[in-house]
């Protein structure tokens, strides 16, 4: 549905939020960022990336949304971070090439978002960029955390400025940028 193109690569450098090293302190950020939209209904948390994920089970949190493809730095995980991520936790397989956004994958994250418990996206392929779909399919109040290579762990607390950005972003990618914000936005 939507592909990056070569002079938007350079935007995704830069964290979109702030950068963890302790899921420990990452989590209570998250609560922090969710109490401050909703008093106490907690908001969603999505996570891009197996590492990520990994991390955030092993620190007793299992994400609402979790994106993962089996892989880090585009190598396979290890035995362990895999161990970790098998569970029991429903599972919606999709397709989604390197560099690009598929409408199975988007379909994926409105569908988990709207699910009654925690989902697990199994990604053939590349979930690097679900982060901007996840953001802007979240409701307010939710919290999206994806990993920034050799970094941290990114928080992005999903406000209206940053449903924003990641709409812009989404926009000037290529491909029918319209017909996935609306998907997302259902």
């Amino acid at each position: 549905m939507l592909r990056l193109p070569e002079d938007l690569r350079g935007a995704f450098k830069e964290p979109l939020g702030r950068v963890y090293t302790d899921p420990a302190i990452l989590l209570r950020a998250v609560e922090s960022a969710s109490d401050e939209h909703g008093g106490c209904a907690r908001g969603p948390l999505v996570c891009v990336g197996d590492v990520v994920t990994y991390h955030l089970r092993r620190a007793d949190r299992d994400p609402d949304v979790a994106v993962v493809d089996g892989k880090t730095k585009r190598r396979e995980v290890t035995a362990e971070v895999r161990a970790t991520l098998e569970g029991d936790n429903p599972q919606i397989e999709v397709e989604n090439p390197p560099a690009t956004l598929s409408s199975d994958l988007l379909a994926a994250l409105r569908t988990a978002l709207d699910a009654d418990e925690p989902t697990v996206i199994l990604v053939d392929g590349e979930e690097d960029l679900a982060t901007l779909p996840a953001i802007v399919a979240a409701p307010l109040g939710a919290s999206v955390v994806y990993g920034q290579p050799d970094e941290g762990m990114v928080h992005v607390p999903v406000t209206e400025e940053a449903k924003a950005e990641a709409r812009d972003l989404l926009a000037r990618m290529e491909g029918d940028s319209d017909a996935a914000l609306a998907r997302l936005d259902a």
